[in-house]
């Protein structure tokens, strides 16, 4: 009986710019660039379309930065932005979600059972230069759940990704090598689930706090008490994994279902 948020989605660190949310309440998805060019991911930054508006991901910002928090920080510009591949994750279509993020990450995707559920925020900006929130843009329910990692024989990990080729970790392993030697938390989803249509649930709010100097973006309280948040801190400014003590139906009544939702009304925002 958990439903994990994670923290997904492009932003200013790595490709300089936040997906658009727009007065109609459509808004855009775009996953982070990828870290390398060597994976098997088709989906680039310019030949990913815009759902709402007009153009590819690439009209969003004029240079990304693949790699924020490595050394040697490479930054992409001109031509060759449109043919970065993205790290296509999750993947709502597919229904697959990787991390491998240690910050409470895999811990706590480890820990989600069949019938749980993995929801996905993002950072999305209004037109006209309205402050950024940090927005509850989709959700699938909990399959199954499998880690890989160095630890794991090669021909059971070769196995795994394998069997999980839509998957954005499996798409850029080589050989049977994951990228980086990091224990992975591999989420099959499946219905109900999928990315909202459109009004997102806004999850953050903007102010000073006491004891902090400057505003910074916090979880609403709201939010916390009605989806019970157990884990993950107030503060939002880092996407930290949350992990809120629902089941399954219980959190898709408070949200609704992704493609009935302008319907029901069904959501706390």
């Amino acid at each position: 009986m958990t439903v994990v948020l994670a923290g997904v989605g492009a932003d200013s660190t790595n490709v300089g710019a936040l997906a658009p949310l727009y007065d109609d309440g459509r808004f855009e998805y775009v996953p982070i660039p990828e870290k390398t060019q060597e994976t098997g991911e088709t989906e680039s930054l310019g030949s990913w379309e815009l759902r709402a508006g007009d153009g590819v991901a690439a009209d969003l910002t004029t240079r990304i930065t693949p790699q924020p928090v490595h050394d040697g920080t490479e930054t992409v510009t001109g031509d060759a932005l449109a043919s970065w591949p993205l790290h296509h994750d999750p993947n709502f279509e597919a229904l697959t979600y990787g991390e491998h993020r240690t910050s409470g990450y895999v811990s706590r995707l480890r820990a989600l059972e069949s019938g749980d559920v993995v929801g996905f925020y993002a950072g999305l900006r209004r037109p006209g230069g309205d402050r950024a929130h940090r927005y509850l843009i989709g959700y699938f329910t909990v399959d199954d759940v499998v880690v890989v990692g160095p630890e794991t024989p090669p021909d059971e990990r070769a196995a795994i990704l394998a069997a999980h080729p839509e998957n954005a970790h499996a798409k850029r392993a080589r050989d049977g090598d994951l990228y980086l030697e990091k224990p992975v938390v591999i989420v099959d989803g499946r219905e109900p689930g999928g990315l909202f249509e459109r009004d997102p649930i806004r999850l953050s709010d903007y102010y000073v706090k006491a004891g902090n100097e400057r505003p910074q973006y916090y979880l609403r309280e709201e939010i916390e008490s009605a989806w019970n948040v157990r884990a993950g801190g107030e503060n939002m400014m880092f996407k930290p994994a949350y992990r809120c003590a629902l089941s399954g139906p219980e959190f898709r009544d408070l949200v609704g279902v992704p493609g009935e939702r302008a319907a029901d009304g069904t959501n706390v925002a």
